[in-house]
Parts: structure tokens; C-alpha cells; sequence
């Protein structure tokens, strides 16, 4: 038998509810949860001595639970005869204080301020089902009999679900006339929902508090499970934090309905309640094609500093780790920096309730199990904070893995789950001092340096005081490296922000020399003036990043593709020479005019898909000639020198060749 309404407008209307009641019977009918669940919020903002009126009763067990728990004067009313004949038909004499009326809760006969509290449990909500005038104007009249009903500190206590037209008609009402306002995450309800598999949506109490006037509006919230009473200045910021949450839920309960397999993942972030400002986690829910040995679902915790590597900050990152963890559904979770998280499992214990949320419906247990690199939460050191006046602030750190092994990152704080530069740090011991940390600049750290490394040994390694131009000087790790790799070549790091040549000196080991120099000047001025003084170089390596992030190529910006640079670049290439660049394409429908481009002024290229990210690099040539054979070579000369300066780093002939695409 369908009990619910055929349209949410017929929940204001009489006639829906006798017939309501009369299909239902006698059994109880709570909304948004029974007294167990709700008594602990309740009696919080109810006393015994306390004259209660509950509107919109319903055949709620309501009143009756509040009268045996103390509350000795309760009156109920409901617009429906139907369900106050039941009501007083199950009355008994030994609740003299409990009454049942049939009544108009827009327009009661109670005299003014009779009541010392007034109880909405869904009615407000069963009032309101849209905001047209005819609506508005029922609920004026309502909102006005709370107030004339209710005393000077008496309280307006509202269980609701606050739709957004219901949570804007409560702050433009009560707290611009005199009313302190609170409200009130109730978890019990939500949770039984989620025991009897039913949808979970977020249960809220409102307790409005009447006044004469208060100097200023008092808004205030009680969001987290751990009871934390946080002040808002405006509406809007109560507005945003209520929004958050219901969006949250959604997604939830979404996923204990559904898979999300075909998607592949969703994500969200997560904030302490009162804190819209910044983010705490980060989580993604991440589906793989279902594996029927696998255990259903788990969630896994970043160590802190290690939510931009591969693994955890790409999609197919996330996915390889929800394979290789065995699990079909894995929430992944990330910590953000500025943030206090204590112990590993402080922070599994502060994850557990939304974590249970993101599970499959078919999970058996609520015991979740919760996965991670180590026995700790990784440690975060920040060097050094500054600012740029081309790219904002920054923060350097030194992350620390549970191995022992020390990373320095830049980060611009515009792009926290982004890597703009990175170094290994070793340690090393000089007679009679201490032993310090210092950067490693034998190796790489991103791969797309290693194949762009490839590209300038191929052009320079055969060549005394070989040159090679570098676009894009970041923490100066890639030109110190070339450095190493080719000492006969003259390297040049070119940048048009003056704080990457600081930040690269003093933190990234980025030291000047006769072969080693940086300019400080636009990478497209640059290659303009090249051309226009006739200056040949032998290799020219852009890995320049966009800022406008309206534009599906991260890398490079599209200036530095125009017909107009690509005609400087290939004029100031000598006859052998090459140009390298990293592309990174968020929209794919954009590659096919960058190579139309590159065909236009280069004879020949080669590219390469990296397997860890997005970049793909174009090694690009004005001969015809076929260098695929010089390519092995080279990946041979690389690694040898690897192993001469033991780092235990390798590039992957069979692997490269596998991914490379001839032009």
C-alpha cells in the first residue's frame, strides 16, 4: 500500500491527511526519526517544569514518550480529526497532563504566550513544500502564532530536513527579530536509516530562542558528531555549511545505493564543521570492475605529503591502488597542510562515521578496514612560505616517507595537490662536521624530465660546448641535471619570475657556473630575440606550465605553439638540433591541432605518452632523417650514467619504444 502523497504539495493539505491516518491505522508514523534517537537532542532544550505545545502531532508517540520521561503539561494538535479520535482513543487517565486537540496550527485558540516551548517535528517542513505567495502566506501566519504563542525565552524547537527554501525562510525570519538561533545535526536518526536500509538524509534541529532584542544576531551551529558549538557571522554562513552537508549526504547515500564502476570514481572534500575556509580531507571513492575474490570496500589514508604522487593524486593512480589493494571500492583519503590531525588513529577514529557512509550497501560489517603506507601519518616539514608576483603564494616543504627517504616540493598554494618542483635530499657526512641533507641532483624526479633528458642527449652528446636552452627554469632541477648528464654542454634555465631563480638557489641546489646560467626574461621574448640576432642552439626544451586554467593544455601555454614562436624555434635550431616539449592535454580534442602545428614547421618528431601522467612529449626535428636508433642509444647513455653515480633509477628501453609514435 503507497502511503506517500502523489505530489509533496499534498502534504499541506487536510484532506491528504485524514486519508492518511485512516490507511495507516493505529500504528505510529515518526518523521525523521523515533524518541530514542531524538531524546538526547531534545531534552537538552526541554525541562520538566516546561509548558510544551507539539503541532502537527500526527499519531506521533511523541508527546506521550515526553510526558513519561517528566514533561507533565504536553498539548498536541493536528489539523486531522481523524488521527486526534485515534490519539484519544488510545488515551489513558494516567496522563492528566497530556492533551489532544483538533486544531488549525495557523490559527489556534490558545492564549498568548501559553507555552514555554513548541515542538515541530515535520511540520514546518509538511507546511512548506514550495514557496509560492499562496505557501508563503500560510506559513507568515504560522511563524506569527509561534511567536504570539511562545513566552519570552520560550523555544521554537523545529526537526526538519531544511530544503533550501525552508532553511532561507528560517534565517530571513527569526534571527532578523530578535531570536537567537541554533541548529543542530541529529545523528541517531540518520544512522538508524542507514541499520534499517532505508535513504539517509540529514536530520536537523532548529531551536530558536524568543527575545526582545539582542545587539546582534546570535547564529550558531552544531554540525560534527562531537557536539561543537560553532558561531556564524552571517546567514550565508550558515547557508553554506547546511548545503555542504546535505550535498555530502546525497553522495552517500547515492553510493550505498549504486555502483559507481562505470564512472570510476566521485570525490568530495571534507571540512570541520564552523571551518568552510579550508579543506581537512580530501576522498575519493574509487570502483574497480567487480573482483569476486575481493573484500567489498576499505579506505586508505595518504600519509601526509604524499597526496600528489602518482599513485594517489591521478585517476588511474587510484584505480592501479584499489587493484593492488584487493578491494572493489576503495575510499581514498587525503590530508591537507595547515591542518592538526594527531596520531594515525585519532584520525582513523575522526574518518570512521563518513567512511561507513561511503559503503556499499551489500557491506555485511560496519567494521571497516582502514590501509596506509606505515604505522603513522607521514611528517610534514615546512621550509620555507613566500610569495610570487607571477604565481602567489608558494610553501616549500620536506616530506619524510616511513623508509627514511626525505623529498623538498614546491607548491603554489593556488594548486596544493599540484607538484611544481621536486628533489630527493641525501645525506651527507663531511670531515669533522656534522652530517646534513643536501638535494640530490644526479636524479630525476619527474618522468616526463627523464624522457625530455633523452631528447637533449640525442642532440648534444656527440658535440663539444653543445647548447641548451631550457624554458620553464622552476626549482632548477632538470638543468642541473643536464648539467651532470652532458658537462660539455652550455645549459641556459630561462624564467619570467625572478623568485623560481631564489627558490631553485637556495632550496633546490641550483648553483651558477660558466656552464650553468640562468636568465630572467619571458620564454617568448626569448626565442623571438634568438631568431632575430640569428643565435643557434642545439636543443631547446620547453616544460613551461599555463596559469589559465580555462584552457584544456596545462602545458605549455598556447603562445608557446603559435605559428609565429614555432617559426623562431625552428630558425634558431642548428641543422641537427632539436626542440623538446612537454604537452599536457586535459582536453584530448586538442591534440590533433597541436601536432598540425608541429607538422607545419618541423620535418620530422617523434612522442612519447608518459604511463604516470598526462604529459606527453614531442622531440622535434628540421631534418627527415629517422632517429629512432639514436633514441636507444641514448636511454643507454642515460642509465649507464645512472649506474656510474649509483642512483637506483632506470629508463625503460622496451617501455619507451613500446609508447613511442613516429611522425
Amino acid at each position: 500500500m503507497n502511503l506517500l502523497p502523489k505530489s509533496k504539495e499534498e502534504f499541506s493539505q487536510q484532506e491528504y491527511w485524514n486519508l492518511f491516518f485512516k490507511k495507516r491505522g493505529n500504528e505510529a508514523f515518526e518523521w525523521y526519526g523515533e524518541y530514542p534517537e531524538l531524546s538526547g537532542y531534545l531534552h537538552k532544550y526541554l525541562k520538566k517544569q516546561d509548558d510544551i505545545l507539539i503541532t502537527g502531532c500526527g499519531n506521533s508517540t511523541l508527546g506521550k514518550d515526553l510526558y513519561d520521561m517528566g514533561c507533565s503539561k504536553v498539548t498536541n494538535i493536528d489539523i486531522s480529526k481523524v488521527v486526534i479520535k485515534q490519539m484519544l482513543s488510545q488515551q489513558d487517565k494516567d496522563r492528566p497532563g497530556l492533551q489532544y486537540l483538533q486544531m488549525d496550527a495557523l490559527q489556534t485558540t490558545f492564549a498568548n504566550d501559553q507555552f514555554s516551548a513548541v515542538i515541530d517535528k515535520g511540520t514546518l517542513d509538511a507546511l512548506m513544500p514550495n514557496n509560492t505567495d499562496e505557501t508563503i502566506k500560510n506559513i507568515n501566519k504560522y511563524i506569527s502564532e509561534i511567536q504570539r504563542l511562545l513566552r519570552l525565552g520560550g523555544r521554537y524547537i523545529c526537526i526538519s530536513l531544511l530544503q533550501e527554501h525552508i532553511l532561507h525562510k528560517i534565517l530571513d525570519y527569526f534571527p532578523s527579530n530578535g531570536w537567537m538561533l541554533r541548529i543542530v545535526r541529529c545523528f541517531e536518526p540518520e544512522i538508524k536509516s542507514i541499520e534499517n536500509g532505508e535513504n539517509s538524509l540529514p536530520v536537523f534541529m532548529i531551536i530558536c530562542t524568543k527575545f526582545t532584542a539582542l545587539p546582534r544576531k546570535i547564529l550558531e551551529i552544531c554540525l560534527g558528531s562531537n557536539n561543537k558549538i560553532d558561531k556564524c557571522e552571517t546567514c550565508n554562513d550558515v547557508i553554506s555549511s547546511i548545503t555542504s552537508i546535505q550535498r555530502a549526504a546525497f553522495i552517500c547515500s547515492s553510493l550505498r545505493k549504486s555502483s559507481i564502476e562505470n564512472d570510476g570514481e566521485i570525490s568530495l572534500d571534507l571540512y570541520e564543521p564552523g571551518d568552510q575556509s579550508n579543506v581537512k580531507f580530501s576522498v575519493h571513492i574509487v570502483e574497480i570492475p567487480f573482483v569476486a575474490k575481493n573484500a567489498p570496500y576499505a579506505c586508505f589514508i595518504v600519509p601526509q605529503g604524499r597526496e600528489t604522487e602518482w599513485l594517489f593524486s591521478t585517476k588511474a593512480g587510484r584505480q592501479n591502488l584499489a587493484a593492488m589493494t584487493n578491494y572493489n571500492r576503495l575510499a581514498i583519503v587525503s590530508m591537507h597542510r595547515g591542518k592538526v590531525y594527531g596520531t594515525l588513529d585519532e584520525v582513523k577514529k575522526e574518518l570512521e562515521d563518513i567512511v561507513c557512509n561511503l559503503a556499499p550497501k551489500k557491506l555485511k560489517s560496519q567494521k571497516i578496514a582502514f590501509l596506509s603506507l606505515g604505522a603513522t601519518l607521514g611528517k610534514r616539514n615546512i621550509r620555507y612560505e613566500g610569495k610570487s608576483t607571477f604565481s602567489g603564494e608558494y610553501v616549500i616543504e620536506d616530506v619524510e616517507h616511513d623508509s627514511g627517504d626525505i623529498y623538498r616540493r614546491l607548491f603554489y598554494l593556488n594548486a596544493q595537490l599540484v607538484t611544481q618542483s621536486e628533489a630527493k635530499l641525501k645525506q651527507i657526512k663531511s670531515k669533522g662536521k656534522k652530517s646534513k641533507y643536501i638535494v640530490d641532483l644526479f636524479r630525476l624526479m619527474c618522468q616526463h624530465h627523464m624522457f625530455m633528458s633523452i631528447g637533449a642527449h640525442l642532440a648534444c652528446a656527440m658535440k663539444q660546448n653543445a647548447k641548451v636552452t631550457v624554458l620553464g627554469l622552476g626549482g632548477g632541477g632538470l638543468c642541473s641535471f643536464l648539467h651532470k648528464l652532458l658537462p660539455q654542454a652550455f645549459i641556459t634555465g630561462v624564467d619570467i619570475d625572478p623568485e623560481m631563480l631564489k627558490i631553485a638557489t637556495e632550496w633546490f641546489g641550483f648553483k651558477e657556473d660558466e656552464k650553468l646560467s640562468a636568465k630572467i626574461q619571458d620564454g617568448l621574448e626569448y626565442i623571438c630575440d634568438l631568431a632575430k640576432n640569428g643565435e643557434k642552439v642545439d636543443a631547446i626544451l620547453c616544460d613551461v606550465d599555463n596559469k589559465n586554467s580555462e584552457i584544456g593544455m596545462s602545458c605549455p601555454p598556447k603562445e608557446f605553439l603559435s605559428p609565429d614562436i614555432l617559426k623562431a624555434v625552428s630558425n634558431s635550431l642548428t641543422n641537427q638540433g632539436l626542440f623538446v616539449v612537454n604537452v599536457v592535454l586535459r582536453d584530448k580534442s586538442l591534440r590533433p591541432s597541436v601536432i598540425k602545428d608541429l607538422q607545419n614547421h618541423f620535418r620530422s618528431f617523434v612522442s612519447y605518452n608518459t604511463t604516470e601522467d598526462l604529459n606527453e612529449i614531442f622531440i622535434c626535428a628540421n631534418t627527415g632523417s629517422d632517429f629512432t636508433g639514436n633514441i636507444k642509444i641514448a636511454i643507454e647513455a642515460i642509465n649507464s650514467f645512472f649506474r656510474k653515480n649509483n642512483v637506483n633509477e632506470v629508463a625503460e628501453l622496451s617501455e619507451y619504444m613500446d609508447h613511442l609514435k613516429i611522425n
